[in-house]
This record gives structure tokens, sequence and C-alpha cells, in this order.
């Protein structure tokens, strides 16, 4: 499978080699978690061929400059050497102004009561994905301070025309925009996009001993909105990817079971966020309840039905590597022995139906590889992009 990840293929579109998702960004990170500087090179060269973008609009974890600073400090690490650090300067300056400039945005944006977009805040473009590369590169600094702030600050509740509604609430769809299908807007849940990124964040700089006033009350109100719509029966609940204004004011669900078993917006991503919190506020019912999800979940073959493909985001790549993040920290080692089966399951997959055709960290290639590494330990963190290594 690495064979088939050549630079030589791909014929790049504008800011591909910044891209953490799909492009060169990611798919380094395959060749340093390997060893491999001579075939890593050329995709770090890709990053940088054209000027990395610093446009706080434009930019988050897996685009621009967070995304190239993300794999350099990732590449540091497998050398143990302070290498490519006039580089490393001058993206954390930008990456320090954009900080700055976004959070002025949200705040302000906070101060006039208006409901925030999903992008403002989440893994992929907005501030929890600005602070976990603050997290990855630095550790705890003023900017990731001031971003863990502002995220106990978007838990805060908000009323909207009579109704009481979580502060990160979308006035948008799930694409984005106002729909039709989506009246007063919608409530994400998953990791990827929706408030379990927050949660995991908040969770993670805790377990290192960084907090923020408010930080603990702010996973506690998080996991109560996730405790309400929380679906099935004990010892088979799962979660909603995003629920309507009415299903969150009637605190009902319209989705009729669990949909796809997927890291992004699926039960494993959901159930690894909530183990994270439950294991920093120290609630052993709570991180029962959250690993008892995850392994009726990897134990059902209607919801294993659902994956249609490999990858890392939304395939069996994606299962495989949260179940184990999830089992490294879980109360017994049930979910540690599921791990075989699901990486048999993989290769299965990928025996039928071939590999990734696109090479990148969330949907292709490079993201199923690093995934089916049987050694856990990690010497880039490269994980640490998802949310998932606490």
């Amino acid at each position: 499978m690495t064979a088939l990840i050549k630079t030589s293929t791909l014929a790049a579109q504008p800011g591909w080699g910044q891209d953490l998702s799909r492009g060169a960004a990611g798919i380094a990170l395959l060749h340093l978690e390997n060893g491999r500087w001579d075939t890593a090179r050329p995709w770090l060269r890709m990053m940088t061929a054209d000027p990395v973008t610093a446009d706080p609009a434009a930019c988050g974890l897996y685009r621009g400059a967070p995304a190239v600073a993300f794999t350099l400090h990732s590449a540091r690490r497998t050398t143990g050497k302070p290498v490519f650090q006039v580089a490393l300067n001058t993206l954390d300056e930008h990456i320090t102004t954009l900080t700055h400039q976004r959070l002025v945005v949200a705040h302000d944006r906070i101060d006039r009561r208006q409901l925030p977009e999903v992008r403002e805040f989440d893994l992929i473009s907005g501030l929890t994905g600005i602070g976990t590369y603050l997290l990855h590169a630095h550790g705890d600094t003023h900017p990731l301070r001031q971003v863990l702030a502002y995220l106990v600050r978007l838990t805060e509740p908000v009323v909207i025309d009579g109704d009481q509604l979580p502060g990160w609430w979308s006035g948008n769809g799930p694409a984005g925009h106002p729909e039709n299908r989506w009246p007063g807007g919608h409530g994400n849940l998953g990791i990827a996009h929706g408030i379990a990124g927050p949660l995991a964040l908040l969770a993670i700089t805790a377990r290192r001993g960084i907090a923020v006033s408010g930080l603990y009350e702010a996973m506690e109100r998080i996991c109560t909105w996730l405790d309400d719509l929380r679906q099935g029966a004990a010892g088979n609940t799962w979660w909603p990817g995003v629920v309507s204004r009415t299903e969150h004011r009637a605190r009902t669900v319209r989705q009729l079971g669990p949909q796809r078993p997927s890291w992004c917006y699926g039960t494993p991503g959901l159930a690894r966020a909530q183990q994270l919190a439950a294991l920093v506020l120290e609630n052993r019912l709570r991180q029962r309840h959250a690993e008892e999800a995850l392994m009726s979940c990897v134990n059902d073959e209607r919801q294993l039905a659902q994956l249609r493909d490999a990858s890392l985001c939304h395939g069996w790549a994606g299962l495989l590597h949260t179940t184990r993040r999830t089992a490294a920290d879980a109360a017994d080692d049930r979910l540690a022995s599921s791990l075989p089966a699901l990486r048999t399951r993989l290769h299965d997959h990928l025996d039928r139906h071939g590999s990734p055709t696109s090479p990148g960290l969330l949907e292709g290639t490079a993201g199923v590889l690093l995934a089916n590494r049987v050694d856990p330990t990690s010497v880039t963190r490269w994980d640490a992009c998802l949310l998932l290594n606490g």
C-alpha cells in the first residue's frame, strides 16, 4: 500500500500541500512515523512549495499554517533535534496572531448573543483544532489557555426566541448554511465538527495538568447534554450525529438507530471523548457507559455493516484506531480483546475492495496505514490531530 503513495502520480491543487486531511501535510506523517526520512522529504518540501497561508478565515488545524506546523513539529519528534526551527518560529508567529484574531471575533459574537457557525469552534476548521495544535506543539502556553477559556465560555447556555440552547448551537444546518430542513439550526455532537471535539480537548489538557477557570464545569455541561440525547437500552447505547431544534426542545431523537460507527460522527468518537472526560472528572459510571457503548458498537453487526470504506475518518481504520485508544484507558480488557477481530475486518475489507483511491490522512491510504500499525506507541504523536491520544 505504501508504494501507492507517490508524489509523481499527484496533480497537486493550490493549497494541497498544506492540507492535513487530504494533502502532503498528512501523508508526510505516515513516512515520519515509519522513520523514513528519505521518503518523507518530498512531502515536507511539497508543504512549503507555495507560500503558506495564514489567513484567519481560511486556516485551521487541517489547512494552512497550523497544518504545516503540526507536521513539522511531528517531524522534530522523530529526530529529537531542533530541525525546522526558523520555519517553525515564523509559522508560530502567524499562528499566534491568527489565534488572537479568531478569539476576538468569537468573543465579540458571544457578546452580541449570536449563535456560532460550527467552523468557529470545531476540530477541523475551528478553535478546537487550533488549540489542539498549540497543545501538540508547545504544551501549556498563554494562547492555549485563551482557547480553553473561550471553549468554557462556548458551553454557557443562551436563550434564543424563548428557547434555552447550548452555547455551541448553530443557527445553520449541518452543511454550514441555512436550510429549510433545519429550521432553528442544529446541534452537532460529533468529534470532527461538533461538541465532542471541544470536550475531548478540554479533557486531554486537564489530564496533562492544564486547566482554566470553569473547565470542569464546562465538561459537565457538555456531558449532561450528551446524556440527554443518549439513546438505546443499557449496554446498547448510542448518540445521534446531529439534532434539530425540535428534537433539542423535546429531548427526543428522530434518528431510528445508530449511524455508521465512525470516528468523525459515530459512537466511537463520541465514546472516546466521554471516556476522556470521565477520567478527568473521576466519574466511573460515565466511564463505564462510554466504554460499554463502544463495546456494544464493535459487537453489533448492524452498525458494522454500515461501514463502506477503510478510511480513518469514517471507515474501518477509524473504528480500529479509536477502539485501540479507548481500550488503553479502559477499566477492563474487553475492548483490547476486540482489536484483533477489528484488524481482521479491516484487512478483509482491503482484500475485497482494495486500498482507498486517495493517498491522504483522513480518507486515504496514509490514514489506513497509520491505523493498521500493530505497535500502539507513536513517535510523532500523529493522532493528536484526531483528539484520541489522551
